[in-house]
């Protein structure tokens, strides 16, 4: 029979950063390109649909470019009148924090939880995301893609992040919004939540580590 994990066992909290520790960014991404002039799906679609854009973000994910040359190569991509000075600032400043998740990761943590950033970076030059929402100083331990030079879902990630956070995996949980990045984890033996709704999520996760929301 499976070893059962109870709540009392769970003390490891590993957070996703953009859409899980943010609001989902869409609705300020859209506005954002109708200020700059731009489709309002313009972002979007030079990210993930136009293969240089998809190979300059997957190379500033892992450090093989930093953020001011994403900007320069990115702004061209998006139009001739786009300014790439600070353009990954510029475009994400407005995404505000998730309020409850990040209340919920503070009492977390307060109630001897130890808690693990695991994020697919944006660059941290000139524009510091994890800084400028204000949560960095909330973790025990930082796995940024950028500094490691991997990237989810590689499951090295993964190991590398409870390596860091020193608690065997069945102890942990992990949250991303995004569903890809979450088999590999629970190939581990770690507990998952994917994030589509801030309270749901908030509320699932009390329930797995045993905190109190509110």
């Amino acid at each position: 029979m499976p070893h059962r994990t109870d709540v009392a066992d769970r003390r490891g909290l590993i957070l996703d950063f953009a859409g899980v520790l943010t609001a989902r960014p869409t609705d300020v991404h859209r506005a954002w390109c109708v200020s700059e002039g731009l489709d309002p799906g313009a972002w979007r679609d030079t990210l993930n649909g136009h293969p240089e854009g998809r190979r300059l973000y997957t190379a500033l994910e892992v450090g093989e470019i930093g953020q001011v040359e994403w900007n320069e190569g990115t702004a061209a991509l998006l139009g001739a009148h786009v300014d790439p000075v600070n353009l990954m600032g510029r475009a994400w400043t407005g995404v505000p924090a998730a309020h409850r998740m990040v209340a919920f990761a503070r009492a977390a943590r307060a109630a001897g939880h130890r808690l693990a950033l695991l994020s697919n970076s944006f660059g941290l030059d000139p524009f510091n995301p994890y800084e400028h929402v204000g949560i960095w100083d909330l973790f025990d331990v930082h796995v940024v893609s950028e500094l490691e030079r991997v990237a989810k879902p590689d499951p090295a990630i993964y190991r590398l992040a409870l390596d860091r956070i020193r608690l065997p995996a069945e102890r942990c949980v992990f949250v991303d919004d995004r569903s890809a990045n979450l088999p590999p984890a629970a190939a581990l033996g770690i507990t998952t939540v994917h994030v589509t709704d801030e309270e749901a999520a908030v509320a699932e996760l009390a329930a797995l580590l045993g905190v109190p929301v509110g």
